[in-house]
Formats: C-alpha cells, structure tokens, sequence
C-alpha cells in the first residue's frame, strides 16, 4: 500500500537525495532538497513500506505560473504507473494557474505527452553547466 503526503516535516533528506541518484536524476544534495521543497508550493512524497518510492514538486505563484519539478520513482516501482499518479496529482494541485510548465529528461516527452503536456517552441533556458546540458541533450545550441 502506498502512503502519500505533501508535507515535509518528516523527510529524511539523504533517503531523498538517494531517490534522485536511483532514479537517476543526478545529484541532488540534501541540503539543497530541503531548500527547494520547502519553498515549493506543492509537493508529492510516496512511501511504500515506510520507504521514499516516489517524489515530485511545483514550484509556483499562485495564480500565474507553476512549473513541475524534480519528479523521480524509485527504479523497483518504475513502470508501475506511480510517476504518472504523481504527475496526476501535481497537475491537479496546480489546476487554475494560467500555465503549468516543466521540462523533461530527454527521451521522456511521450510519458508527458499522455499527461496533458504539449512541446513547447519558445522555451528556453540557462543552466548552471550549459556545456553538460548540451551534451546531455537538455539543450540544442541553435
């Protein structure tokens, strides 16, 4: 059975840091988790068996613009259906903002794609490693 919450009093912070290594989405120190999803309007935490399964978050204005961040599932509960759930439920969390952003591993806009997202042509972005998120194919130099 899986236990979800939106709060963050009780995450242990390197169990979430470790999440994001697993899952893989690099490395994400505790100390920069805590900031960031504590300053997070919405938040999506999934236990299974007392265990961190699944996380995500929105980063958001209240009225304007949200945009879905750091969604990651454990790779033993990958293909089980959970990322979308947690996709479901962060979207629904940020109906009424008048956009409702988020940018993709490369390779996953098809899981998107049958949550409602479309691609969008006037997106763009500064990383804190431009060159390493060219070569890892978040960026196109055009």
């Amino acid at each position: 059975m899986l236990n979800w919450s939106d709060t963050i009093d009780d995450v242990d912070w390197d169990e979430l840091s470790a999440l994001y290594r697993a899952a893989p989405l690099g490395d994400k120190p505790p100390a920069l988790l805590r900031q960031v999803f504590g300053q997070s309007m919405y938040r999506a935490l999934v236990r299974h068996g007392g265990r961190l399964v699944g996380a995500g978050r929105v980063l958001a204005d209240g009225g304007d613009c949200a945009c879905l961040c750091d969604i990651a599932v454990l790779p033993s509960h990958q293909g089980t259906g959970l990322g979308g759930q947690i996709v479901d439920s962060l979207v629904e969390l940020a109906r009424g903002h008048r956009t409702i952003i988020l940018y993709a591993v490369p390779g996953k806009k098809p899981f998107y794609r049958k949550h409602g997202f479309m691609r969008m042509s006037t997106a763009m972005a500064i990383f804190q490693n431009q060159a390493q998120q060219l070569e890892r194919g978040y960026l196109h130099a055009d």
